[in-house]
């Protein structure tokens, strides 16, 4: 790259067509003067079509916007990415070759050049001939929100499963990219991720390749489900309620799984903190144990890749006896992501892969209270209870709540058990609440109070 001035960097403009093929892959990552990589400077531009008046909700259109903004730089900053410049862009119609208007592709490559830009997200999706004519444009790479979320997830997956759906998820997307609009085959394009800098591996792959990979990765994931299903057999066993955390990316789950649990799950300031499902036991006042599961975010307009690629991540909400849905109460966008977290639940409902009365076993959790005056300055709703999961504030009340609706799920049953079968009238006092005995010579006459797999589970070996 050429230098104008000590930190300061000329971009070079985007190959042609007729070059892009012979042009050699010579420039690399921008080094510092240590030689580490420098920062990578973004952009975040949202392209915004004011909603119609059939989908007006009530919400500000400006605000609405500048909150969606807010959450395209935090999902840009929460991979390391320096934003120095950010619009939001209305648009009066979508044009098939940019999608943006000739004066606002001007506007946005001086303010680029002048911010020199290396990547610019556009928070929308792109075309593969919109994303690559907007590179030409702007002399700069381009990526859409699905390319920019998806480089998230395979940043952060640690596990086989999740590394396996994000690879996955990453060629049924790049699949027409790479064969109708990166006819060149850049080789800045290549490795796993969207953001790596060029020198990375050359993607050479074409449609037929692609697919076998495809095929490969969706049986190894058939048989990480298989591995899951026969873990949750093994739970409902045991068996344990479980509860399952659920809601908008950075609500603060994490956070209160580690308060509720005292375990150590990464929790940090950042959206898409957590991708792969953890799950650890917990033993609530009533001395009933359970299982905690905390799950990945949500976030609105998910790339339809990712929704059914991480089906099996959700699939722990699916089998849950309890739904503990956390919401980040001081966003300014707070029901507009309970909507969306409800809409994902809605659509697993259709689809027959989580029962429709969900809404019957789920507790919201209004979090981070202590942003707005703790607890006790939000207002009581059913079926709702005020937390911050960073002070502790609250928390006795979550758990009072959390007994009661699993109480509520019980099934009352009459047992004579004989005193000389002391293990199971123990197993009975272990697992489930007796609410009643009278003893005579023969046996203890038990009235108990059992979860439906509880009662089975003892039924079957009686």
């Amino acid at each position: 790259m050429r230098r104008s001035a000590p930190g300061r960097t000329v971009l070079p403009t985007a190959p042609s067509d007729e070059t892009a093929d012979q042009a050699p892959d010579t420039h690399g990552p921008e080094r510092t003067h240590a030689g580490s990589p420098a920062p990578t400077r973004a952009a975040v531009i949202l392209p915004w079509e004011r909603p119609s008046s059939s989908e007006r909700t009530g919400v500000d259109p400006s605000r609405a916007a500048e909150a969606r903004l807010s959450e395209a730089v935090g999902l840009a900053a929460s991979i390391g990415l320096v934003v120095v410049h950010k619009s939001i862009l209305p648009l009066r119609g979508r044009r098939p070759s940019t999608l943006l208007g000739s004066g606002q592709m001007e506007a946005e490559k001086r303010h680029l050049a002048e911010e020199h830009v290396t990547v610019a997200i556009v928070d929308a999706s792109l075309s593969p001939v919109q994303q690559r004519n907007l590179e030409r444009g702007w002399g700069c790479k381009v990526i859409d929100r699905t390319g920019l979320i998806l480089d998230i997830f395979g940043e952060r997956a640690v596990t086989r499963e999740g590394s396996l759906q994000v690879e996955l998820a990453h060629l049924d997307y790049q699949r027409s990219r790479l064969v109708r609009s990166w006819t060149h085959l850049e080789r800045q394009r290549g490795g796993f991720g969207f953001l790596g800098g060029p020198g990375e591996t050359q993607i050479e792959a074409d449609r037929r390749l692609i697919t076998d990979r495809i095929v490969r990765l969706k049986r190894e994931l058939e048989q990480v489900r298989r591995t899951r299903g026969l873990h949750r057999s093994a739970r409902k066993r045991v068996p344990f309620p479980v509860v399952a955390l659920v809601g908008y990316t950075n609500a603060g789950k994490s956070t209160l799984f580690n308060a509720l649990t005292g375990a150590e799950v990464h929790a940090q300031d950042q959206l898409f903190a957590t991708l792969d499902p953890t799950m650890r036991g917990l033993v609530l006042a009533s001395g009933r144990r359970v299982i905690l599961s905390d799950t990945v975010g949500f976030i609105s307009e998910l790339p339809t890749e990712l929704v059914a690629a991480f089906r099996a991540t959700l699939e722990e909400v699916a089998e849950a006896d309890v739904i503990l849905h956390v919401r980040d109460a001081a966003h300014p966008d707070s029901a507009a992501q309970r909507a969306d977290v409800l809409a994902v639940l809605d659509g697993m409902a259709k689809e027959g892969t989580l029962d429709e009365d969900f809404g019957t076993r789920t507790i919201e959790v209004l979090n981070k209270a202590d942003l707005l005056g703790g607890a006790d300055a939000l207002p009581a709703k059913p079926g709702s209870v005020a937390v911050s999961a960073i002070t502790g504030e609250g928390l006795g009340a979550l758990k009072e709540m959390l007994d009661a609706r699993i109480a509520a799920g019980m099934e009352q049953a009459d047992y004579d058990i004989e005193h000389s079968d002391g293990a199971r009238l123990a197993w009975l006092y272990e697992h489930g609440e007796v609410i009643g005995r009278e003893d005579d010579e023969q046996a203890a006459h038990v009235t108990v109070r059992l979860l439906p797999a509880d009662r089975a589970r003892f039924e079957r070996v009686a």
